[in-house]
């Protein structure tokens, strides 16, 4: 019947319209591409980059240490504002008494042995020298295998944020944690941070430190590899995940920040207090977040002023940070302050050794000023700000791979989760922690590791990660 063939023609055609309209229309899964720049002094050479990697150790010379004790007698302090607490920022009279410990009971050389007593590594990538501190696993159950974990830190931390945390990911079983999963800890520091080589040229952003990474785990033999960061370390963590979805089996945050705002943002932060339901805020999001004029302009507003600096002109503070030790310590501290607990402004002594001792503080700064690196550090906000806020096409592109969010309560800005997950496509875990800041690792590293240790276990159990 030539009328019943017609249909069926027209039903083939129906199908395949339908199907090439699906296949056309469906959204590709884009990766960001892999950045494979020259950051080391003049032009790149033709041969072959050296892919040696040597060992480390940070060592101090007596001259060092001279330059630094009569800089710290010679400084100068200015008289704070009566009852400032923290408000103005670091406040000198505490100061003082920072100086006068740094002078008088800090023992460097102790903290030298402290920063060593994990074997370091350097090796040459794309020019520069990258420093990475790299921790095996003293033993292993029979038949288990350590999972390589990259941990990325970000500003003004360093590597040494991680020194806590890392046996309890190394040796679990002897902190009291499941061993079910055992890892060895890559904690490198970021280009022009620490003990890694500045970048020499402009444009060294996320992005690059992604593909930085990426090239130091492949060459450290890691095909498949979990990675963890707040801070910078949640952006750099999220691009390598963009950029090789197919090798980072799980991505960890302490920290996540969405830079595309569209209707539904916005009117989540007019109605979400009203109306959480509507917007799938939980209700510990409501407390977090609301009122927003409080707890969210307000905190960008005071407390995003050094970005700023960073982000236009980081040379011209940077140079008077890297000629004062206690310049530099006033900077620094100040956000171990309000980034661990903003109620700290309202302590004269900014709350620092509530959850941290002067020595460990102190080797921080000390990280900074011993290796000369305050103004490059400063240098990636403009790197990575300077052409604006979502702008960049790791901004616009989703991320796929398992991912775990670890959301600490006195983050400077809370993301809840319906926020989180518009960027982050495949969260499996997302935890409202009891306490915390923005350090995480360094402040509750126990907190931390078995929320990283639940989520591996997911991704390991449920096979969520699958190479494409």
């Amino acid at each position: 019947c030539p009328s019943l063939a017609g249909i069926m023609l027209l039903e083939v055609f129906l199908v395949l319209g339908t199907l090439l309209i699906y296949l056309f229309s469906k959204k590709k899964e884009e990766t960001l591409p892999f950045k494979d720049g020259w950051w080391g002094r003049g032009q790149k050479p033709v041969t072959k980059e050296d892919s040696s990697i040597w060992p480390f150790k940070v060592e101090t010379t007596e001259e060092e240490l001279s330059d630094l004790f009569r800089r710290l007698d010679q400084a100068r302090f200015t008289e704070p504002l009566e009852s400032s607490c923290f408000h103005y920022g670091t406040n000198s009279v505490h100061l003082r008494k920072v100086v006068s410990y740094w002078k008088n009971q800090f023992i460097w050389k102790k903290q030298v042995e402290v920063l060593n007593k994990y074997p370091q590594f350097k090796t040459k990538i794309q020019g520069i020298d990258i420093h990475f501190v790299h921790v095996k696993p003293l033993r292993l159950p029979e038949g288990q295998a350590a999972k390589p974990l990259l941990m990325v830190h970000g500003w003004p931390g360093s590597f040494y944020e991680f020194y806590k945390i890392i046996p309890l990911l190394t040796d679990p079983a002897s902190h009291g944690l499941s061993d079910e999963h055992i890892f060895e800890v890559i904690c490198p520091s970021i280009p022009g941070y620490g003990f890694s080589e500045a970048p020499h040229k402009k444009d060294f952003n996320s992005v690059s430190a992604a593909s930085v990474f990426y090239e130091l785990m492949l060459r450290l033999g890691f095909s498949e590899f979990y990675t963890q960061g707040g801070d910078w370390g949640w952006l750099i963590c999220t691009n390598l995940a963009q950029i090789a979805p197919n090798h980072v089996k799980g991505l960890h945050l302490n920290m996540v920040s969405v830079s595309k705002l569209g209707l539904t943002h916005l009117l989540s932060i007019l109605l979400g207090r009203y109306f959480p339901g509507l917007f799938r805020f939980q209700d510990e999001d409501v407390r977090r977040m609301f009122p927003f004029v409080k707890k969210g302009l307000y905190r960008i507003l005071s407390e995003s002023g050094y970005a700023h600096i960073q982000a236009t002109k980081p040379d011209t503070v940077g140079c008077g940070l890297n000629d004062s030790p206690v310049g530099l310590a006033a900077y620094i501290l100040e956000k171990f302050s309000s980034w661990t607990d903003m109620e700290f402004q309202n302590l004269e002594d900014g709350g620092l050794e509530r959850k941290f001792s002067l020595d460990d503080l102190l080797t921080n700064i000390m990280i900074y000023w011993m290796s000369g690196c305050i103004v490059s550090s400063m240098r990636f906000y403009k790197e990575n700000l300077q052409k604006g806020i979502g702008t960049q096409k790791h901004e616009k592109l989703t991320v796929q791979v398992p991912t775990g969010i670890a959301s600490f309560p006195n983050e400077i800005l809370h993301t809840p989760q319906a926020w989180a997950k518009k960027k982050y496509t495949n969260i499996i875990s997302f935890h409202f922690m009891p306490r915390g800041g923005h350090f995480a690792a360094f402040e509750e590293p126990e907190l931390l590791a078995k929320d990283i240790l639940q989520f591996v276990d997911k991704v390991e159990k449920e096979q969520v990660w699958k190479k494409k």
